[in-house]
């Protein structure tokens, strides 16, 4: 019978160069390189007091290296970071055997995030210094991640009083039926069970009233209506993805369509698009501000979502050229004439009665086609069976003609339906409604109306088509490679900057691949391959 060697895989002593561990070319090695000598870190030394007392900190550039490639390889928990720096030999290369605490590495990820806006920028810099953003396209995009957020906490104050009320309510009746059993006499262990109870439904409720307190108006939406708090993250939002509901952020990304750059980043706690847009082409326009991101020939590409006449019409202010899509496109498009056939099957795991259910629900609250309109006449009956006087005969709301009617004072205030009628009767004294007749001017085209006839033609069709190519292939990336499933903090501050990091190992990866070289316009010799820098052996 042949004989082996026995070949120990896990050798307790053994003498390494740690440096020689990080191999020219990979991530682990562009990461220290740039680190080391490419990124200016000094802003991170304000964040420490401890110029003529108290310890030594890890360096900021040490602890980056360690969270950027822990991130690479999905390893999100700090945690687990820190058993890696223990025990796997990239990270103890990464952190020069220094083992940080993790929860130095949990303080560092939510405390730093002004400063990590920052570091985004220089990394931005260094592409565009290797000719990786071409400026011909950006896409933008978002992604819809769960946060360190309780759905089961979510709603408005008027909910919150209703479950504060609905626990004391439930505690007095346990009290009340406690002490009647107290006379008969129960069972000890019984009797601490039911004081255990009505001690947490007491606290529940305490906690509940403090919230309240602590929070005296709702949290309200960019169209005045209330947006859903949430009592363990406040800044998180209610959001409907393909998989249902969750409470979470959305994560914006707008993506270079030649090297596919991340050239801004942000996380906000909203599901309404919309609302993100302008921000984010305005991020866009200041993130460089010597070197311009948006020239005049720059197109920047969204999806529906960010579809808004109001949008449109800002952009265009702007001088930004744009191709939004509207919910009718693919409706227009003679290529998906036969989608329908695609569509997928219902998930036999996945119970979406619920959501069929509340598609066919009516709604709680009149509308408009519930009101007794007579054009001829001009009159307006409500539900109840009150006129309603006209106060707008002209009005122009995006760029339609409307008649509004509100009801009086006398007649809604002590009417019986208002909780039917208004959305908030506790706030709201009268209702109002409007019908809206048509275009203000039919012969003025709208902004949606001029975007439609550039998107439906064969130039427009091409270069929408490429925004998928641009910005899905990022947030593959980021959410299958690196396996960012959810975020781990909580508050809009913390997300952005966890976001923004996982968005700097993206474009960090681009760095260390396609970095190439660029003619020098002030001395005519050709500038160095960033990657050549990040291979070169050490001595």
């Amino acid at each position: 019978m042949a004989r082996y060697k026995h070949i120990d895989t896990s050798p307790r002593f053994l003498a390494v160069d740690l440096q020689r561990q990080l191999l020219p070319g990979s991530l682990e090695y562009a990461l220290n390189h740039l680190l080391d000598h490419e990124l200016d870190l000094s802003g991170f030394d304000t964040c420490y007091c401890n110029d003529a007392t108290g310890a030594y900190a890890f360096p900021p550039a040490m602890l980056l290296k360690v969270i950027l490639f822990a991130y690479s390889q999905g390893i999100i928990s700090s945690r687990h970071i820190e058993r890696a720096c223990r025990e796997h030999v990239t990270f103890i290369a990464l952190c020069g055997d220094s083992q940080p605490h993790f929860t130095t590495i949990a303080a560092f990820i939510s405390t730093m995030g002004d400063h990590i806006a920052k570091l985004f920028t220089q990394i931005l810099y260094i592409c565009d210094r290797q000719g990786l953003i071409g400026r011909e396209m950006f896409a933008i995009d978002g992604i819809k991640l769960p946060s360190n957020a309780s759905k089961a906490k979510s709603g408005s104050r008027a909910d919150f009083e209703h479950q504060a009320s609905k626990l004391e309510a439930c505690a007095r009746t346990m009290l009340e039926r406690h002490r009647a059993e107290d006379q008969r006499g129960i069972e000890p262990n019984l009797e601490h069970k039911a004081t255990k109870r009505i001690t947490r439904l007491q606290t529940d409720a305490a906690q509940i009233r403090q919230w309240l307190n602590d929070n005296p108006e709702d949290r309200m939406g960019s169209r005045g209506t209330i947006r859903k708090s949430n009592r363990t993250d406040q800044q998180s939002a209610k959001m409907a993805t393909s998989k249902g509901v969750i409470q979470g952020y959305t994560g914006v990304a707008a993506v270079d369509s030649m090297h596919l750059i991340i050239v801004d980043a942000q996380a906000h706690g909203t599901g309404s698009e919309q609302e993100l847009l302008i921000g984010v082409v305005t991020s866009m326009q200041v993130s460089m501000a010597d070197i311009p991101l948006i020239k005049p020939n720059s197109l920047i590409t969204a999806d529906a979502g960010y579809h808004s006449e109001a949008n449109l019409k800002q952009l265009a202010a702007m001088q930004i050229d744009t191709l939004i899509a509207d919910n009718g496109m693919r409706k227009r498009d003679e290529r998906f004439a036969g989608q329908a056939k695609y569509t997928m099957a219902d998930d036999p795991l996945h119970d979406k009665s619920q959501n069929k259910a509340h598609a066919n629900k009516a709604s709680k609250h009149y509308q408009p086609q519930d009101f007794n309109y007579n054009p001829a006449l001009g009159t307006c009956i409500c539900p109840a069976g009150k006129s309603l006087y006209q106060n707008g005969a002209n009005c122009i709301h995006n760029g339609y003609r409307a008649i509004k009617f509100q009801g009086a004072l006398r007649d809604c205030i002590p009417c019986e339906q208002r909780h039917r009628c208004l959305r908030t009767p506790d706030k709201t004294k009268a209702r109002q409604v409007s019908f809206f007749q048509g275009k203000a001017d039919p012969s003025q085209p709208s902004y949606t109306d001029l975007m439609k006839q550039r998107i439906d033609s064969e130039a427009g069709r091409a270069a929408y088509g490429r925004r998928f190519a641009t910005v899905e292939p990022v947030f593959g990336n980021i959410r299958h490679n690196k396996q960012l499933n959810r975020f781990t903090l909580r508050g809009q501050k913390k997300v952005d900057a966890q976001w923004k990091l996982y968005c700097l190992v993206h474009n960090i990866e681009k760095l260390a691949h396609y970095g190439r070289m660029q003619e020098s316009q002030e001395t005519g010799l050709r500038r160095p391959r960033l990657a050549s820098l990040m291979t070169h052996t050490p001595c």
